[in-house]
């Protein structure tokens, strides 16, 4: 996959992907990151690339025409259409399952905005998608992009070594990761769990299940909501009278 990033900061895009597993996927070939500089298409003789926004008010807008010279340049490069992504409050939450759709895509294009937004008109013009990563401020989309690429490049095959990982993690499936463990089998006086001992892998498995499940009840009742229905055609029947309290065992939840 190949990640443009379209910013007037991109060493802070840069530093942050090119390091851990993301890092590793840019050495292996597995992912792109071009990080392209709005400011280098500025027609200004100080390439400045904001002005005073219209109708008065703080701050500063970005200008149309370097964003759209910047996109027309990767465009090019690319050589044919692909989602062109605004970083912005207005947009889809960032989940998951928004993550598997992008990650279907050869390439993909991320405007960061900056002080006190992009010109709407380039915006019509360029963008075919607007995504939000939460209902807080940043400084500016680059961060937000970053968490994007991130996690959409765990998707990518071979990016995280061994494709069950993936799988494995919170939000597949509508439920929380179970609690791990690794060596040594005491610390500070409490035990690993004597189940993963036991190299009964069935039993892990269903121990694993039972943490997720319980955690993810506990803490995100919303998104076991989601999983219920999954869980119900796919459990035996054993596992559901075991793992589901009998509220949720039944077919339509009240």
């Amino acid at each position: 996959m190949r990640a443009y990033v379209m910013t007037l900061f991109p060493e802070m895009v840069e530093s942050t992907l090119h390091t851990s597993i993301t890092g590793r996927a840019m050495d292996e070939g597995l992912l792109e990151l071009h990080c392209v500089n709005i400011r280098d298409f500025s027609q200004d003789k100080h390439n400045r690339v904001d002005d005073y926004p219209f109708g008065g008010g703080a701050g500063m807008v970005i200008e149309a025409q370097p964003v759209y010279d910047c996109y027309r340049h990767i465009r090019e490069e690319i050589g044919h259409d692909c989602p062109v992504i605004a970083l912005s409050p207005k947009g889809r939450t960032f989940t998951q399952p928004i993550a598997k759709e992008l990650a279907v895509n050869e390439d993909l294009i991320f405007l960061c905005g900056h002080y006190e937004g992009i010109d709407q008109r380039v915006l019509d013009a360029i963008v075919t998608d607007y995504i939000s990563i939460g209902d807080y401020v940043l400084t500016g989309g680059e961060l937000a992009a970053c968490v994007v690429i991130d996690c959409v490049s765990r998707l990518i095959p071979g990016v995280l070594g061994n494709d069950d990982s993936a799988s494995a993690e919170s939000f597949e499936n509508d439920l929380l990761e179970y609690p791990q463990y690794t060596r040594p089998e005491e610390w500070n006086g409490r035990k690993v769990p004597e189940i993963l001992l036991s190299g009964n892998h069935r039993l892990v498995d269903e121990w694993r299940l039972e943490q997720s499940i319980s955690r993810t009840r506990e803490s995100r009742p919303d998104m076991l909501e989601r999983a219920l229905p999954g869980l119900r055609r796919s459990l035996s029947n054993r596992l559901r009278r075991k793992l589901l309290k009998p509220e949720e065992n039944c077919d339509k939840i009240s």
